[in-house]
């Protein structure tokens, strides 16, 4: 098995780690300075990259990197591939694209009865929507990443007769809608609910030596609706 250098700065956490044999060598979790505040993927991201390619015993050892491709904030996708490509520049490595989504999936199926029911991944996308997936027990997709209101989920959810294990900081924030369909949601404490770099390097492992690293957007950024916006208003006046 190779040794891997994954990251993902899809959230609001800088999640960084390294492993080799499937064996978690260094990992870390950096949220927001300050509770709502801003991510610290600018400040965090080298520096913890760096360290966790030094636990492996430095690049030389390092064969893969592997980077959450979202969805998520485009703000974090950027800087989270960018990062990726330019240590592919500069050091050769293999560089693999996860999904992030399915990096939740993956840390659901170590919850008591997550090896033998529906896994369901939501991430909170703002503007009132959220990121989702559903996958089965072997980790087969059964619902592709797609973005939909936590109503729309939930129904999609109730009609299909599911009681799926559910995670991520989406169904933490639409808790309520998501259980009335029900989703099982665990503790808002747990750490399922955090995107794992371990998790990131895990799904890399067996994967193709090079990957597509494109971002899945799933849809259009804040900047672009508000230039648009901007320009009706203008034609309007």
């Amino acid at each position: 098995m190779p040794v891997i250098v994954g990251f993902d700065t899809s959230t609001a956490d800088t999640a960084v780690a390294s492993a080799r044999d499937g064996v978690t060598l260094w990992e870390s979790a950096r949220g927001p300075a300050s509770p709502g505040g801003r991510p610290v993927h600018v400040t965090a991201l080298l520096p913890d990259v760096e360290a966790a390619a030094r636990a492996a015993g430095g690049w030389a050892a390092v064969e893969r990197i592997a980077v959450g491709i979202g969805p998520g904030s485009f703000t974090g996708l950027r800087l989270g591939i960018a990062t990726a490509r330019g240590l592919d520049q500069a050091l050769g490595c293999e560089v693999m694209g996860v999904g992030t989504l399915a990096a939740i999936v993956a840390a659901i199926g170590d919850l008591p009865g997550g090896e033998a029911g529906p896994r369901l991944a939501v991430l909170d996308a703002r503007r009132g929507e959220v990121f989702a997936a559903l996958h089965g027990p072997a980790g087969d997709e059964h619902w592709p990443a797609f973005v939909a209101s936590p109503e729309r989920l939930a129904e999609r959810v109730e009609a299909a007769g599911l009681t799926p294990l559910t995670a991520g900081d989406g169904s933490i924030r639409f808790r309520s809608i998501l259980e009335a369909a029900g989703a099982q949601v665990p503790p808002d404490a747990e750490p399922v609910h955090r995107v794992s770099a371990s998790r990131i390097c895990e799904l890399a492992i067996g994967g193709p030596d090079e990957a597509p690293v494109e971002p899945v957007y799933l849809r259009r950024p804040d900047a672009e609706l508000w230039r648009e916006q901007q320009v009706k208003q203008k034609a309007g006046s």
